[in-house]
């Protein structure tokens, strides 16, 4: 009996906490909606995007960052291999918009393990203006995506960010990627900033350039395997905070295999282990599966009908979870459902994967995802 109540109330507890947190990221989270142009004395800024390779959606983002509603910015494309075919795309993209003022750089400035931190250095350079976003290239910018950026800058500011919101799936794969991104990682990223722990993410992020120069400049973000948490620990270091914008903006995702899925996930589970380990330990607890699992213990214990049981546990995790998505504005179909499912079925895998070591694959870079200490124990061992 003792571990029937036992069993019962961690599952209460479990779910009650995915309810508070898509209460907590709700209040968070604004409806996309358009913001008015700026005044003619807005500030310029520059917009550096690393990019590599050609996906189903470079023609239009490229594109969208062309026909920005913006009086005063730059564009600086970054490629790491002049000839990348990518190169192409943004040259061509260039000549149809002569008048916003755009560059294209090659190079790749070695300064960490981490190949898109190294494509971004010779664009932060030679950027000519205090503003500074540095955007993923798969980012669907709207037209007002600098005054989403510059309106979530506060005082006590340090970096403004967005995370991705996948949109325009294309098979169940892709779905699964949506709940990933969408309802999982979006929402439990708003719930840290309402409980005021904000965190970077990499695909939009609006510095100072003189605060980042003044604290070692864009080779500061070396200091950890991924950016965005040395981005994270620097702002906090400063005594500042890291602050999301209310609508965040959209990746496109088109068709998706397992394989892709499964290989993004894992590398983004090992960044997280790596350079956040105590928050990542608890991350086997979102979702379904461990209120479910420990419900069907107490129903055992109890003599509850397993049936009802799993339906009502699944109920109360879904259904708000799918009115998030509804509410604001985000991609909802029936199929979002069983695609939450089976999310929830992986990631307890992802969240093993993430303790273990050994190399991840980044778009064609191998990447050896490590800790400080287990970088010293290589170094000793001989490996």
């Amino acid at each position: 009996m003792d571990l029937t109540i036992a069993a019962a109330s961690f599952s209460a507890a479990l779910l009650l906490t995915n309810f508070v947190s898509i209460v907590l990221a709700w209040t968070q989270l604004e409806r996309r909606r358009t913001v008015a142009p700026p005044r003619g004395d807005a500030p310029p800024v520059s917009i550096v995007i690393p990019a590599r390779g050609i996906e189903p959606f470079t023609s239009e983002t490229l594109d969208r960052a062309f026909r920005l509603d913006w009086p005063d910015y730059e564009l600086i494309f970054c490629v790491a291999h002049t000839d990348d075919p990518v190169a192409v795309a943004i040259r061509t993209t260039m000549a149809r918009y002569p008048d916003v003022p755009a560059r294209l750089l090659f190079g790749d400035d070695r300064i960490s393990g981490n190949p898109k931190l190294n494509n971004c250095v010779k664009g932060w350079e030679a950027a000519r203006h205090d503003w500074v976003i540095l955007a993923d290239s798969n980012v669907l910018m709207p037209r007002d995506y600098i005054q989403h950026m510059m309106q979530a800058w506060r005082p006590d500011s340090g970096l403004v960010c967005s995370t991705p919101v996948g949109s325009r799936p294309d098979g169940f794969w892709s779905e699964v990627e949506c709940a990933f991104l969408n309802t999982l990682q979006a929402r439990w990223q708003y719930t840290g900033a309402a409980a005021g722990l904000g965190f970077a993410q990499g695909k939009s992020m609006l510095w100072s350039k003189p605060l980042l120069d003044a604290n070692g400049g864009i080779q500061a973000l070396a200091a950890e395997i991924a950016e965005d948490a040395a981005a994270t620990k620097l702002v906090n270091g400063l005594g500042r905070k890291v602050h999301l914008v209310a609508s965040p903006f959209e990746q496109p995702l088109g068709h998706r295999k397992l394989e892709a899925v499964w290989s993004r996930q894992a590398r983004w589970a090992r960044l997280r282990r790596v350079t956040f380990p105590l928050f990542f330990a608890p991350e086997l607890l979102v979702g379904a599966t461990m209120p479910l699992l420990f419900a069907l213990i107490a129903a055992a214990g109890s003599g509850a009908d397993v049936l009802s049981t799993t339906l009502l546990v699944l109920a109360a995790v879904y259904l708000p979870e799918y009115a998030l998505a509804l509410a604001k504005g985000w991609y909802a179909s029936p199929r979002l459902i069983p695609a939450m499912v089976v999310r929830d079925i992986m990631v307890p895998a992802i969240w093993l994967r993430g303790w273990l070591g050994g190399a991840i694959d980044w778009r064609g870079n191998t990447m050896n995802i490590t800790t400080k200490s287990e970088e010293a124990d290589e170094v000793l061992s001989g490996a």
